[in-house]
């Protein structure tokens, strides 16, 4: 499943994956972005973001950092003015979201 985005500047929200691509659950070596974990990324006219995520289980270890670090890290991307982090759990993530680099990297392929 890939993630939705919704923009109009494409080259900023560029700038924002490529950060959230620095995010590791410490227990899976591959990124938030290349897991699926992130669900929606919305960025007004006004530069301020909007990142639905979600986690692997409701009982993640990382529940408390990781939300916080994407979170953290899309806030000091140059040209943002601010960011809001919603988490779900709706959908339940599951395995098939992963993309196919995720995959391969963690023997699903």
């Amino acid at each position: 499943m890939a993630a939705i985005i919704i923009t109009k500047d494409t080259e900023l929200m560029q700038r924002v994956i490529d950060e959230i691509k620095t995010c590791f659950d410490p227990e899976i070596p591959v990124d938030v972005w290349e897991m699926g974990l992130i669900y929606e990324l919305e960025l007004n006219d006004d530069k301020e973001l909007t990142i639905t995520m979600t986690l692997t289980s409701p009982n993640c270890p990382a529940a408390e950092s990781l939300p916080a670090e994407v979170e953290t890290k899309c806030s000091q991307v140059p040209g943002i003015k601010s960011t809001h982090l919603k988490l779900t759990f709706e959908p339940t993530w599951t395995k098939e979201m992963m993309s196919e680099v995720a995959q391969l990297e963690l023997g699903f392929m």
